[in-house]
């Protein structure tokens, strides 16, 4: 039995439609009345433990603490940057938060706008400001690959259950992929590898209320991997 067989249909709502009632409770993008949960925006319904929820097609990143994000630095001062991490709320990293030591006017000589970064979102206060970090193992500057934005509610379809379905992006495409809990995804290889991968996460990013998705992902990549010649560049 693949693994998709067992998977949950993933049902579409429309404002006003009756998602629940009973002992459950309203969770993100719901609300209850007289007993009921009704859906409050148009997105794909979830249960999670006793809330139900109706996450969006589409949207901007709500950021959350411990979240790994892929930013993009839009400014520079004397002692931090500014970065775009695809969310309404930008995040300015400090020169305490990175792994060098950064003298004061100096910051240009580490990152430069335009700069592709790995992050960690380190905390949210009150008023929605967001503090990043890259003082931890495997953050750091992205040199190279290209850089690709889907919907940050689609992330989990692009991961897959277990690492599955980004274990299966990598295979057969030969690429290095980091996909970023706000929606940008990295990716480094070849020119087809990267082409390729792109075409898969675009299958994903469009399907991703679909059931049997990894099943169907999996046998384009074996086809296209097999007539560019991908999988054959390794051996």
């Amino acid at each position: 039995m693949s693994e998709e067989s067992i998977e949950v249909k993933r049902e579409l709502v429309l404002p006003g439609d009756l998602i629940a009632e009973g002992d459950m409770r309203p969770g993100t993008g719901a609300y209850a009345q007289d007993g009921k949960i009704y859906a409050a925006q148009m997105g794909i319904k979830n249960i999670s433990r006793n809330y139900v929820n109706v996450f969006p097609l589409k949207g901007h990143y709500m950021p959350k603490f411990g979240d790994k994000v892929i930013g993009i630095v839009e400014e520079m001062s004397a002692n931090s940057w500014l970065v775009d991490i695809n969310s309404p709320y930008p995040a300015p990293l400090h020169v305490n938060e990175v792994p060098w030591k950064v003298d004061f006017g100096d910051t240009g000589k580490y990152l430069k706008v335009g700069d592709v970064v790995l992050l960690k979102v380190a905390g949210i206060d009150e008023a929605k400001h967001v503090k990043v970090t890259m003082k931890e193992q495997g953050l750091r500057k992205l040199t190279g690959g290209s850089i690709m934005e889907i919907s940050a509610y689609k992330v989990p379809r692009v991961i897959g259950k277990g690492g599955s379905m980004i274990n299966i992006l990598k295979e057969y495409t030969q690429c290095r992929i980091f996909v970023g809990q706000n929606g940008r995804i990295w990716i480094d290889g070849d020119v087809d590898g990267i082409a390729l991968a792109m075409r898969a996460i675009n299958m994903i990013d469009n399907n991703a209320h679909t059931i049997g998705l990894t099943d169907r992902v999996r046998e384009f990549l074996e086809k296209e991997s097999k007539e560019i010649g991908i999988l054959s560049k390794e051996e």
